[in-house]
């Protein structure tokens, strides 16, 4: 296999500048480089730049993937919609980490397979799908945060004792930019379940423009004139959720019950798997009763027409044999075999293998017929 990555990188808050694009461009000669983003794949070297410098310098978002096994996900954010200690009570394992500038906040995700990854060629428009978390967890939602923190648990990068953070609600009905980026991070669906289970369901937070209105209303005139002059240097890119988020008055998320550990979820994750396991065996049990049940009955119908006239039947084994071609060879078996049956059922098993013996010495000189008898019990 063939070495394969992918790089794309994402401005979201802010366009690139004519010369930070130079500046990319210097880097990599053959990169689609836009105001908005850079995107090159490699088959043979390397991306000849660091992709935490660049998300501290350009840009907002960035995926990585290589083909031997290797994902990767960082999202940058002002430290005015993520505080840096927020995110560090989430990031706590080597698949998921993140540090602080002067002004963002990067959480870095990863995940690896030692199996490699087929499913690189797939990659462009990945990124797109994962992307807009970033503003749900700006205008407040912490699912993402959690999800980070639930894939060092899945890594076995933390304790079992180690306790779970606040759970924040709708973990059983992620959005599909969630949603994918679960995917991408190859997060246990068993485990995700068994988190879900200490979750509320989550609640429906659209104002009404009334509401909206007085809130704004109500708003200092000096943040109103910054929120106004951010909109116009074009920097407002998470202006909207940052102000969903005060709007609400985002706290802490209310405990569903009592603190369960890494350990508690990692068990209850495998219980879900071996139970799924018993469910899907089960399954396939019925099914092949159910098939063996299906061809027992056409069997019988098969029989009970061979009854009614098993001489024209042995007569078409010697023309099948006749024709001294393999394939008619197995048809002659097949009808022998059903012939052996009925005489099975209807206590007639001596005079079959009276006309078995007959059939032998009358084809004797024919092993590959004779062999094809003999495999399949035909006595």
């Amino acid at each position: 296999m063939s070495e394969y990555q992918y790089y794309e990188f994402v401005a979201l808050d802010q366009a690139l500048t004519a010369k930070q694009q130079g500046e990319l461009r210097a880097v990599s000669s053959r990169g689609r480089i836009t105001s908005s983003g850079f995107v090159n794949d490699y088959q043979w070297g390397d991306l000849k730049a660091d992709p935490a410098k660049w998300m501290e310098r350009y840009f907002d978002a960035h995926l990585y993937l290589a083909n031997w096994g290797t994902r990767r996900i960082m999202l940058r954010f002002p430290k005015a919609v993520l505080a840096p200690e927020t995110a560090e009570a989430f990031c706590v394992g080597d698949s998921a980490g993140c540090w602080a500038t002067r002004t963002h906040v990067i959480l870095d995700l990863r995940s690896e397979d030692e199996d490699g990854d087929e499913e690189w060629w797939d990659e462009e428009g990945r990124l797109a799908a994962i992307v807009p978390a970033r503003a749900e967890l700006a205008g407040g939602d912490r699912r993402l945060l959690y999800l980070a923190w639930l894939l060092c648990v899945q890594n076995r990068e933390l304790d079992d004792d180690a306790p779970e953070p606040p759970v924040p609600a709708g973990l059983a009905t992620l959005s599909g930019p969630l949603r994918a980026l679960a995917d991408f991070l190859r997060l246990d669906p068993d485990l995700l379940e068994a988190a879900a289970a200490g979750s509320l369901p989550l609640a429906e937070k659209k104002p009404s423009a009334a509401e909206l209105r007085r809130w704004v209303a109500g708003l200092p005139v000096v943040a109103k004139d910054e929120m106004l002059v951010r909109v116009l240097r074009g920097d407002a890119g998470l202006l909207r959720s940052e102000l969903l988020r005060r709007f609400h008055g985002v706290t802490e998320e209310p405990r569903a019950g009592e603190v369960r550990t890494a350990g508690d979820l990692l068990a209850a994750a495998e219980e879900r798997w071996a139970a799924r396991q018993r469910q899907k065996r089960e399954r396939e049990a019925a099914e092949r009763l159910r098939r063996e049940e299906a061809a027992a009955a056409a069997r019988e119908q098969r029989l009970d027409a061979l009854a009614r006239n098993p001489v024209r039947t042995w007569d078409q084994v010697d023309k099948l044999i006749a024709t001294k071609r393999p394939k008619d060879y197995d048809a002659a078996v097949t009808l022998l075999l059903d012939l052996q049956a009925l005489a099975v059922r209807e206590g007639e098993i001596f005079e079959f293998a009276e006309q078995m013996t007959r059939l032998r010495e009358r084809h004797a000189r024919k092993p590959s017929l004779i062999d094809r008898f003999d495999r399949a019990r035909l006595d």
